[in-house]
């Protein structure tokens, strides 16, 4: 049974649901994409498909428009696929349970995937349409793009005709974003050895924190639980013996962790126990009203082995030591993030304890700099990292055709000036500038809440005004 189809624009709404009835979390893309081919074949119009699922289909121009600049509109396949710890849903197989909330369009517990498939959504809309005005359409469908723009960074520009790209893929409506902040991945590896567990064993889970984007949300100082536990453990290894059985948090790079769970062997549970209590009501008092869910629980549990001291120690200084969050605000746009690291996940494998940092920064230097402290903590601890997954900053360029005919066409339809902003998250027109910087980028995008988090929603109105927004902007490219 439908849940949107009496939502205004239809046909978007339509496409978005149908999109949400496909598992597509990130590195799960296939049946997706093969969606979106199908839909081409179907309507007769040219496509392709490559070995990392990106589409790309193309539609001709209207009449009038036939001889006009093609206009890429672009937007990613996957999603983060995020849930409530107490909610049964598998990201692999499951169709998300859709919702409409006091003009919000949610998930039942689970993340949305507004960001982006309400991209994909209007882009077949536009596709679909025997009616709207517009010149030839490159519809770019990249994939991966929640875990280091793998799509696009595989993508052939060589099959790209157009330059002026229209990426839906941001979260406020109003602002024109015409630039975005680099990156890199950073994967710190601290090695660890077992012996024979000695003590009571506790298993201390924090959770219940906000979490959010961490490119759009760092600027609210929210919670992270991978570096609260880190806090945490060093508050304990302080004052009471105490050695890491194991732990992880967070499970995604891009999105601020949580919840994490640690399993401790400890020789005075009660002493402990105290001291984790402590830390909780610090924590309320620290976060006030900003973080009203968070919460500690403690369990007795058992294990067999625990790390040995020198483990222990160097896995709780690098959580504790390792630096998290805004690094600096830029210095001539007032509020606005220039470079900050996100701790995002942690697990224990077999031999080693992994912790995942994603690094963002509008200046090459700063991003180098971070990228060097990293280094030299993990060396100094006696452990290793390595970077990945870099990706350039999108700068912003002095003159742009597609900028000023979006401005003007906005205020039309506005009836007021846009916002023209550059962001502190990292866009897929980094990556199509750094491999074509002749391409015209502009990134929009419908108001969107709490992105990656299972309590992401998206503005039904917003949506309705976007799109429409979309049609003119299409429409003054003749």
């Amino acid at each position: 049974m439908s849940v949107l189809s009496e939502l205004e624009p239809k046909k978007v709404f339509h496409y978005f649901e149908e999109l949400c009835k496909i598992p597509h979390g990130s590195y799960n893309t296939k049946a997706i994409s093969d969606y979106c081919m199908q839909f081409a074949a179907d309507r007769g119009l040219e496509a392709e498909q490559d070995d990392t699922n990106n589409v790309i289909i193309r539609k001709n121009g209207t009449a009038g428009y036939e001889e006009s600049a093609p206009v890429i509109i672009q937007g990613h396949l996957d999603m983060v696929c995020e849930k409530m710890p107490e909610v049964e849903h598998d990201f692999e197989k499951d169709p998300l349970d859709l919702q409409i909330e006091d003009g919000f369009v949610t998930a039942n517990g689970t993340t949305l995937g507004g960001d982006d498939g309400i991209a994909i959504a209007m882009a077949l809309a536009v596709l679909d349409s025997d009616n709207i005005p517009h010149p030839p359409i490159e519809a770019v469908f990249t994939t991966e793009e929640e875990v280091g723009m793998e799509g696009a960074r595989n993508l052939d520009f060589s099959k790209i005709k157009g330059n002026m790209v229209i990426n839906i893929d941001s979260e406020e409506e109003g602002i024109l974003t015409v630039g975005c902040a680099g990156g890199f991945r950073f994967d710190a590896m601290l090695p660890v050895a077992y012996e024979p567990v000695n003590g009571t064993v506790l298993s201390v889970h924090i959770h219940g924190l906000s979490g959010g984007h961490s490119g759009a949300m760092i600027h609210l100082q929210r919670g992270n639980a991978n570096k609260l536990m880190g806090r945490l453990l060093n508050h304990i290894r302080l004052q009471q013996s105490v050695r890491l059985v194991e732990l992880g948090g967070g499970n995604k790079d891009n999105v601020i962790s949580a919840d994490h769970t640690a399993k401790i062997a400890v020789t005075d549970a009660e002493a402990v126990k105290a001291l984790i209590c402590e830390m909780e009501q610090i924590w309320k008092q620290e976060f006030g009203k900003d973080e009203p869910g968070l919460t500690v629980d403690i369990t007795e549990t058992a294990a067999d082995q625990m790390m040995d001291e020198t483990s222990t120690d160097r896995v709780i200084a690098y959580l504790d030591l390792m630096p998290d969050g805004v690094a600096a605000f830029e210095r001539e746009i007032e509020g606005q993030v220039e470079t900050s690291l996100n701790a995002g996940v942690v697990k224990t494998e077999a031999e080693q304890v992994v912790v995942t940092h994603l690094v963002r920064s509008s200046v090459e230097s700063k991003k180098a700099e971070l990228k060097e402290r990293l280094y030299r903590l993990v060396r100094m601890l006696g452990a290793d990292g390595i970077d990945r997954d870099e990706y350039p900053a999108w700068a912003y360029k002095a003159e742009s055709v597609l900028r000023r005919r979006m401005v003007e066409v906005f205020k039309e339809v506005y009836g007021k000036e846009p916002q023209v902003v550059t962001i502190h998250a990292g866009l897929e027109c980094g990556i199509f500038m750094g491999k074509c910087p002749e391409l015209d980028c502009v990134s929009i995008g419908p108001d969107l809440f709490d992105i990656h988090s299972y309590n992401e929603r998206m503005d039904i109105k917003s949506v309705e005004r976007t799109y429409k927004y979309l049609l003119e902007v299409l429409k003054a490219m003749k």
